[in-house]
């Protein structure tokens, strides 16, 4: 008779995070030719059940209740939702944002569809976490100074639930080439 080991088969799910005000981010964005290098700090000023008020390099940053950005410095959204909790493995989810990217002077719409592709680990400046790696792919139109833009772009990134944010992107644009962001630090409230 032979011994067959029992495997227990684990789903990870991530449920919306609580976060406090003094919780803070340090992201790096790496730059190209086309996309400068940026520097980001983000600190929790305030949390209720409808927002997030927070600052980016000291200027109001407000996001939804699933982190996703609303309004920053650099841009301003309708609806972006590159997260949308609970988190899993397999799930997916599609949406259409209304966008300005204030350094630009690009105001147009993306439509996006996202799936939550794995749960790995993730290596980036600020440590190695146990991440969801996600996929963004779509399309974006919209009017700039030069007069119209369109294309398609992707973006794959990785929510981290200890550090509960996004802690490294790659993105790939027509306009703005190859870039990516990554956590450098974080500190988080008890």
């Amino acid at each position: 008779m032979f011994a067959v080991p029992a495997f227990a088969q684990t789903t990870a799910k991530a449920d919306r995070p609580t976060l406090k005000p003094g919780d803070e981010w340090q992201f790096k964005i790496g730059g190209n030719a086309r996309a400068p290098e940026l520097n980001l700090a983000w600190v929790v000023t305030s949390v209720t059940a409808a927002e997030i008020m927070a600052t980016e390099n000291g200027k109001p940053l407000l996001l939804t209740p699933d982190l996703n950005e609303v309004e920053s410095p650099r841009r301003k959204d309708s609806d972006l939702r590159l997260l949308s909790f609970p988190l899993e493995v397999g799930k997916a989810w599609a949406y259409v944002n209304d966008y300005v990217l204030k350094d630009t002077g690009v105001k147009g719409q993306q439509k996006y569809s996202v799936a939550v592709l794995a749960y790995e680990k993730v290596r980036v400046h600020a440590g190695e976490f146990d991440a969801f790696k996600l996929e963004a792919k779509g399309s974006f139109s919209g009017m700039a100074y030069q007069g119209p833009v369109a294309g398609s772009s992707s973006r794959t990134y990785w929510y981290a639930p200890a550090a509960r944010a996004i802690v490294k992107q790659e993105i790939n644009d027509v306009y703005r080439g190859q870039y990516g962001t990554e956590l450098i630090s974080y500190k988080l409230q008890p």
